[in-house]
């Protein structure tokens, strides 16, 4: 009889143990390989092992792995100027979880209004089916049931309102509102896109308004939609932006990004970290952003990205009775379904295929950004055997 697991149980794992992986592929204990559509969730956007993160992590680590934030770090002055330079953003603040970001970005928000002297302005409306983090405030803010449940009392200053529903979040506004917070494309929430003229709206909105706009591009950022961040795709700027996942390629890391006039209420013990912005997360957040920004980079993501949607839409044409409906951009996609997701996340398991499930019966494909065409089509063949598993029920 096996031993009970020393590690909490908080995850319903796989038997599935990898030794090592190389570009977009990962290698078991078991000596089989998978193509990774999953990418530790969005996470390892550079693949497994890219040489140019090692190369980085490997001399910075024979360097200075950490010294408190109370010094002067340069590897963090740097890509905070590049994350500046490449964004909407005057200021950042390094984390090492999106989290984290969030959390950051949460009392930034309540703290700018603290500094005008509102402080009844402290309320931010979100979106229902959103994932925000798994803190006390952010499930707070992500408002979903199965996340508070058992945490006692949900922190209050978040009133969550329906997907798509103007009307009713609208009517959220009230004197304490001082912030909207969405997620450009819902990861967890089974890849939904706002389309670009809502988030104009909500732009306008929090202007007219005086709120402030927050996007959590936790998981849609870092070039994942073809941008470097979504939102880029519908022309606006938040006042706030967190980031993290694909921002590390694989190694913590996490970013709260604002403008001045926002980030200029974070004075000095306002708030901190003991290990984000440390060298070694600095080293790697930079090697990641040398290949992002690349000739191409960029524009080679949503071309396989195009590529890979129109393989899941001839998917959807040969087994509709399984595949619904194809959503999401670039390397964010999603398979609506017609069974369970873990089903078929673990169909495909078989067939050598990673991915990963979500919200509102979808599935989530979330390649490293260095997918290949021949990577894709096996993607697609994988998809192709694992459904046949699933054969159309015969009407009654």
């Amino acid at each position: 009889m096996a031993q009970p697991s020393a590690v909490l149980g908080t995850y319903r794992r796989s038997e599935l143990a990898f030794e090592r992986g190389e570009g977009c592929w990962l290698h078991a204990t078991n000596g089989q390989r998978y193509l990774d559509c999953a990418a530790g969730i969005a996470v390892n956007a550079l693949g497994h092992c890219h040489p140019h993160m090692v190369e980085a992590i490997v001399k910075q680590a024979q360097k200075l792995w950490h010294v408190s934030n109370v010094f002067q770090i340069p590897e963090q002055e740097l890509l905070a100027q590049r994350l500046v330079d490449l964004t909407f953003a005057d200021k950042a603040f390094f984390t090492n979880s999106g989290a984290e970001a969030m959390e950051a970005a949460i009392k930034m928000a309540r703290r700018y209004f603290w500094s005008l002297g509102q402080a009844e302005k402290f309320r931010i409306i979100t979106i229902e089916g959103a994932f925000h983090g798994r803190t006390l405030a952010t499930i707070a803010a992500g408002g979903q049931e199965k996340y508070l449940e058992g945490f006692g009392p949900k922190v209050d200053g978040f009133d969550s309102v329906p997907y798509g529903d103007h009307a009713a979040l609208t009517a959220a506004i009230t004197p304490a509102t001082a912030a909207i917070l969405v997620e450009p494309i819902q990861g967890e929430g089974g890849i939904r896109t706002i389309p670009p003229q809502c988030l104009k709206g909500l732009r306008q909105m929090c202007d007219e308004r005086g709120l402030l706009l927050i996007f959590d591009e936790v998981q849609c950022g870092m070039g994942r939609t073809g941008k470097l961040f979504a939102h880029e795709w519908a022309g606006v700027t938040p006042d706030i932006l967190a980031a993290a996942k694909g921002i590390g390629g694989g190694f913590p890391l996490g970013a709260c990004l604002a403008i001045e006039r926002v980030a200029a209420c974070m004075t000095p013990g306002t708030h901190g970290t003991t290990y984000g912005g440390n060298p070694l997360a600095m080293a790697v957040g930079n090697s990641v952003l040398d290949v992002i920004e690349q000739p191409v980079f960029l524009e080679n993501i949503i071309a396989k990205g195009h590529e890979f949607r129109h393989g899941l839409q001839q998917l959807c044409q040969k087994f509709p009775h399984l595949f619904l409906e194809v959503r999401g951009q670039g390397l964010m996609l999603g398979l609506k379904l017609s069974v369970e997701p873990s089903e078929m996340v673990a169909q495909l398991r078989k067939h050598n295929l990673l991915s990963v499930a979500g919200g509102d019966h979808t599935m989530r494909l979330l390649p490293p950004l260095i997918i290949s065409s021949d990577e894709i089509a096996f993607a697609l063949d994988a998809l192709a055997q694992a459904a046949t598993h699933f054969p159309e029920k015969a009407a009654s």
